[in-house]
């Protein structure tokens, strides 16, 4: 209890406060009530920086919360070499982000990138991944499903372990081919973990802040400028603490109202 008020509870207590603040660069601080928030939804940058976070995670659900899902059903069925398989596709989370990021940001290169490379010797015309706002987006939740699938299909994959094999047998039995065993016993089945980690998808890729700040530092044109991107911003290039704080609340807010209303239909779920 001590070390979550310590490191998680107080610092949110103190970030509602400063959004009430003005500070300066010298930490003192006056009260300015809700200026903060006044400032930062008059500023353009808000609503593109909402608007990115929720085309990542809209893309990321479409990516980062399918592939994992697929991965662990194909791992399921393998019969040989399970194991080597499991840590290829946990390798990338073991791997720091930080290096994987510019690993991947070299990837990316529209010069001698790895990408654009291999383009060039199958004779296919070359992207600008991260320099086109056509590109840019995908590019990143490319990134990010590909360094986070590996904890999601270990989770997916121990659920599936975990469903009976009576009833494959019984849908055999009855004629079901691979589809309809997977729409029938595997989704109803893993149902809990599939929406439980549906609401923390949501929660993480609406937070996204790495993944614009190494590969593509917010751009082209604001493009992949997310709301975490831009707290970073408001603090750390402008000093503008208050903005920032006021900006993490609003997140906190949206995120927190998101939560509640998952459990609130889990409980409504239950019940029925």
């Amino acid at each position: 209890m001590i070390c979550f008020g310590f490191f998680s509870w107080w610092p949110i207590v103190r970030e509602i406060v400063m959004s009430f603040q003005k500070t300066n660069f010298a930490g003192d601080t006056t009260w300015v009530g809700m200026k903060n928030f006044t400032r930062i939804r008059h500023d353009p940058e808000f609503w593109t920086a909402w608007r990115a976070s929720v085309e990542f995670s809209l893309l990321a659900l479409i990516f980062g919360y399918a592939v994992p899902f697929i991965a662990a059903v194909v791992l399921n069925e393998i019969r040989h070499a399970r194991s080597y398989f499991r840590l290829l596709v946990y390798l990338p989370v073991m791997m720091p982000p930080a290096a994987a990021a510019f690993l991947w940001k070299w990837f990316y290169d529209p010069g001698d990138g790895l990408f654009n490379t291999i383009l060039r010797d199958l004779h296919l015309p070359t992207s600008q991944w991260l320099q086109s706002t056509n590109t840019a987006m995908i590019s990143l939740v490319l990134f990010s499903t590909w360094i986070n699938m590996g904890s999601g299909t270990l989770i997916y994959l121990a659920s599936l372990q975990n469903i009976p094999g009576e009833l494959y047998e019984a849908a055999e039995i009855e004629g079901a081919g691979l589809f309809r065993k997977l729409w029938h016993v595997t989704i109803p089945q893993t149902r809990l973990i599939l929406s439980l980690l549906l609401m923390l998808q949501i929660v993480a890729t609406m937070q996204v802040f790495l993944e614009p700040f190494i590969l593509s530092g917010g751009g082209p044109e604001g493009k992949t400028t997310t709301v975490v991107y831009l707290i970073y911003e408001y603090a750390f290039h402008f000093n503008n603490y208050g903005s920032a704080a006021a900006l993490g609340f609003v997140l906190l807010v949206v995120l927190a109202g998101f939560g509640g209303a998952y459990l609130w239909l889990s409980k409504r779920g239950d019940e029925a």
